[in-house]
Order: C-alpha cells, then structure tokens, then sequence
C-alpha cells in the first residue's frame, strides 16, 4: 500500500493594518465641501445683518455720510404712539395667527390622517394656498372684502344687510380682515407637520386605551397630544416667525391702513428706510423686530422642550 502525503495548508502572515493618514481638510470632517456655501450664507446673512445692526445707531439716509446717534432711534422708536401701534398689530397678527392656524390644521390633520378615502385629495386641497403667491391671494380676498364684493353680498343675500361694511376701509375691521387671509393661508403648513406627526403615533398605542375604556378626548390628551409634542413646537415656532415678518399681505391689502390700523414693524421698516429715507431709523425698526422674533423663537423652543424632558 502507498501512504498518501497530506500537505498542511499554507498559513498566510498576518498583515497589520494601518489606519490611512488623512490630510487636513479630511481630519475636519466631510463637511468642507460645504465651506463656499457656508461662507456664502455668512456673507450675505450674517455680515449684512450685522451691517444693517450698526445702521440702526446712525441717522444715515442712505445717501452720504452719517452720525452716531446711540440709542436715539430707539428712544424715539417706543415714544412714538404709531410705532407702538405697529408693535401692538405685529403681536396680535402673530398669535392670532399662530393660534388660530394650529388650531385650525390640528383639526384638519386629526381629520384626515385615517380612514377617509379621499383623503389624499383633501389634503392637497387644503396646502394649495400654502404654495399660492401672497400676493396674489391678497389680491383675491381684496375683491371678496369690497364692500361691492362677494362677503357682502352674501350678508345681504342672507338677510344681514346691517352686518355689511367696507371691510378693509374700517379702521376696527381692517385687521381682522388680514387675520382671517393669514389664518387661511397658514393653515395647510400647519396641517401637513401635525400630519407627519400623527403619522408616528402607534396605532397600538390609541387601540389599547380606547380597550381600556379611554374616550375619544382622553386618548387624544394623554396619547396623542404626547407624540405629536414636536411637531407642536416645530408648527407653532415657524408660524410665530411668519406672523412677526408678515407684509406681503398687508401692502397688498391695505398699505397699512386706514389711519395706519393695519401698520406693523415690517410695513414701517419698508416705508422709513425706502419711502422717507431714514435708513438709520428703519434700520432700528428691523432690528427691533429681528429680536423680537428672536425672543419669542428661543422662548418658545426652551419651554416646549422643557416641559417635554420633565414629562
């Protein structure tokens, strides 16, 4: 008999492996590919803001040279009745809004997350005006608010003839009138984040309370209120800081009238720095506005997640 050799297999060295030396630029991270837009975006935000913060202690008319002048354009800012009356419309335009609007697309959303078949097309019909230019709604509620227009008409058809008026020309009207065209645009963004929101609720969650005998209200508060808590915040924070900046509908409604009723801090920045001249003192107005909204941002945010990490 022949013995057969078996050959033992050949054992490979062990290679160490290295890490890879990275230059500079990858030892930042990958973000660097990123730097022209970030440099960009600190340019143009950043350093003009900044910019325009220094203006606001000038009395610079755009044109020429320019003083120092302090705090004086904002003594004169919170000693004018006028100006405190933008600062008074610009708050109540803003919480209105905010209120209203979420309020309004939480019941939408709650509507139309299940079980409606047509829900689909629904939804695309309550964000159309979300995409819509605000100028051109304004232009729309513009005619629907004459006092020719069709919201009259209806009054009168209806038998409320006493209820009619020139809306937009009544100085205790006239910001309401924004308020519903804001409400009515904003609500569609609000519903589609708190339908994002709903759309992380389990349902096994709703099934076993309503098992447990929890009514419609109580699963909502103590089931559904809980999760959608983000989208809360992120609902309620950005449509606080369009409600502050909000002008687009007021110059194309009213310019800010009658009387200035309908005046906020945007509409005066636009007419002090672009239509008297003053860019110094307009440049006050905007400032005063960027930390009111800056204020109200942070605020906002600190006590919506605060409460949320001790629940």
């Amino acid at each position: 008999m022949t013995a057969t050799l078996h050959t033992p297999p050949r054992v490979e060295p062990r290679r160490e492996h290295h890490p890879r030396r990275t230059g500079p630029l990858m030892k930042l991270g990958h973000w660097w590919w990123a730097l022209p837009g970030v440099v960009l975006v600190l340019a143009i935000h950043y350093a003009a803001t900044g910019a325009g913060g220094l203006f606001a202690f000038t009395d610079w008319t755009g044109i020429g040279s320019f003083t120092w002048t302090g705090v004086d354009n904002f003594v004169e800012i919170f000693s004018d009745p006028a100006k405190l009356g933008a600062l008074s419309n610009t708050l109540f335009l803003a919480f209105g809004s905010v209120i209203l609007g979420n309020v309004a697309g939480l019941v939408l959303a709650l509507g139309l997350n299940r079980g409606l078949r047509t829900r689909y097309v629904l939804r695309v019909l309550f964000f159309m005006p979300v995409v819509l230019s605000p100028l051109a709604v304004s232009y729309i509620w513009k005619f629907i608010f004459e006092y020719n227009g069709p919201l009259n008409g209806f009054l009168k058809t209806v038998g409320l003839d006493s209820m009619a008026r020139p809306w937009l020309a009544d100085p205790d009207w006239a910001i309401w009138a924004i308020l519903v065209v804001l409400v009515w645009q904003n609500t569609g963004f609000a519903m589609v984040i708190y339908l994002a929101g709903l759309a992380a609720v389990p349902v096994e969650v709703e099934e076993a309370a309503a098992i447990d005998g929890a009514n419609l209200r109580q699963r909502f508060w103590s089931v559904v209120l809980p999760c959608i808590r983000p989208a809360v915040v992120i609902a309620t924070t950005l449509g606080l800081v369009n409600g502050l900046r909000v002008f687009d509908q007021i110059m194309a409604l009213t310019g800010g009238g009658p009387a200035g009723a309908t005046e906020t801090l945007a509409t005066e920045v636009y007419k002090e720095s672009f239509s008297l001249g003053n860019f110094g003192y307009g440049a006050a107005l905007a400032l005063l506005l960027t930390v009111i909204i800056l204020v109200f941002a942070i605020t906002q945010q600190r006590f919506a997640y605060g409460r949320g990490q001790e629940g």
